[in-house]
């Protein structure tokens, strides 16, 4: 679908604040030090929701109009509800240091989409998503203003698509995913509300930058492309049995996915001239992976912990001779990389360590600028796909598609067992990418969404 084609109309903005006042002894909420150190971004995601009352044409009924907006309503009260309980969320981070919980509250915007909801499942279009989000992405008011907005999109088939844009200075995905299920438990009058605990700046403390420079990674929109490729679960399957070896006998899903993307981006990138002649030597690059501390560290935290739990494991790919990398071999890298960030991650917790451990990473990212770097972050095994706010469970879910060069995510497919990948890499990367042998045995490029 032509993404220019299809209008986009926000017809209404309000605040949406918390029902009940913050008490003046949680006003002041520190950020832990993993926060300090998230990027000034928004996280992005979208929840596809069918037509939820019938119609009687192509477009909804009288009666169906009203059904809609009762559930708009009904969206904004419980939002306002469930904000007592998240009540950082309504808050404004001040200096890097804290969020004044000052219940200014989340941004809430109505719009109308003058197409059908199964034209956007079609073919999802990256950009077209991006227009259903009630901010970029990628905005420094992450930092600066509204930590929480969400848009709220009514197709002219009464489908509905819910868009949310959550600060990740206070939140990883596995907060968003509990924030967005006790929303919905919230709306569904449901006793399945997991509320939140919050105490990461008590095992992370965070760092003083009252006599230095707030660290600051903010992220830069260049000309990339995205595209959505699709892996089914037996596809996976045989991924999985080729890419295991005796260092890593049973490799998840994630990592046989990743080396296999990580193998053709690099064989892809204009910075490895092997990607014409296929006998000059590979260049280097290294592959970033979010880590998700809670059930990696001793004892696991809770998964309603909220805030960032997330550090980034690293792997290099050494220069190669050859323009063959061995799927094997990345995926042992990326196994190790994600077992040496497990290590570093308890040396976070000691001030005296922290700023030192975190100073060399973020000069690691960026000294040099000739390594091509990766980054990917999964949201599988999340259950976002149990958002239930009165009228069923989502027909699909998605992030949004991203526009930051060399980063990809992987979302659950609604079977939970496929995986969707979104991925973005410069126009001249994509190009040589999308059409890597390697790649199409194993992803399809785009496929409908079964719903």
């Amino acid at each position: 679908m032509a993404t220019e084609s299809v209008e986009v109309e926000t017809v209404e903005k309000q605040t949406v604040k918390p029902s009940s006042q913050t008490p003046h002894v949680l006003r002041n909420f520190k950020l832990s030090l993993l926060d300090q150190f998230s990027p000034v971004a928004y996280i992005p995601f979208l929840l596809f929701y069918p037509n939820v009352v019938s119609t009687t044409t192509s477009n909804v009924s009288t009666h169906s109009v009203k059904a809609i907006n009762e559930r708009y309503q009904h969206l904004i009260k419980s939002l306002s509800e469930i904000l007592t309980h998240y009540y950082p969320l309504a808050g404004r981070i001040k200096g890097n240091v804290v969020i004044v919980c000052n219940d200014d509250g989340a941004e809430f915007v109505k719009a109308h989409v003058k197409c059908s909801l199964s034209e956007i499942l079609e073919h999802p279009d990256a950009e077209m998503l991006r227009r259903l989000l009630p901010i970029e992405p990628e905005s420094t008011e992450a930092v600066t203003g509204k930590l929480l907005a969400v848009q709220v999109n009514l197709f002219e088939c009464g489908g509905m698509a819910i868009g949310l844009t959550i600060s990740h200075k206070i939140a990883d995905a596995s907060t968003v995913c509990t924030f967005i299920n006790s929303w919905a438990a919230t709306a569904h009058k449901s006793n399945k509300v997991m509320l939140p605990q919050f105490g990461v700046a008590s095992l992370f403390p965070p760092l003083d930058f009252s006599d230095s420079e707030p660290p600051s990674m903010i992220y830069v929109k260049e000309k990339c492309t995205t595209r959505r490729y699709v892996f089914d679960d037996s596809k996976i399957s045989v991924l999985q049995s080729k890419v295991s070896s005796s260092l890593v006998p049973k490799p998840t899903r994630v990592e046989a996915i990743s080396a296999l993307i990580w193998k053709c981006a690099i064989e892809a990138s204009p910075k490895s001239s092997s990607n014409t002649l296929g006998s000059s030597p590979v260049r280097p690059s290294i592959f970033h992976q979010a880590v998700n501390l809670r059930k990696r560290v001793t004892p696991p935290l809770p998964d309603n912990l909220a805030g960032n739990l997330l550090v980034l494991s690293t792997s290099k790919a050494e220069e190669s001779t050859t323009s063959v990398f061995d799927l094997k071999d990345l995926v042992a890298k990326i196994r190790a990389g994600i077992e040496e960030m497990k290590e570093c991650a308890t040396k976070l917790v000691d001030p005296n360590e922290a700023m030192q451990v975190l100073t060399e990473y973020r000069t690691n990212l960026m000294k040099d600028q000739e390594i091509e770097t990766y980054s990917c972050t999964s949201w599988c095994r999340f259950p976002f796909y149990g958002a239930d706010f009165g009228w069923g469970m989502p027909s699909w879910v998605s992030f949004a598609g991203c526009s930051v060069k060399n980063l990809f995510g992987f979302m659950d497919k609604r079977d939970c067992n496929g995986i969707e990948t979104w991925l973005t890499l410069s126009e001249e990367s994509m190009a040589l990418f999308e059409s890597k042998p390697k790649l199409l045995a194993y992803a399809s490029l785009n496929t409908r969404v079964t719903c």
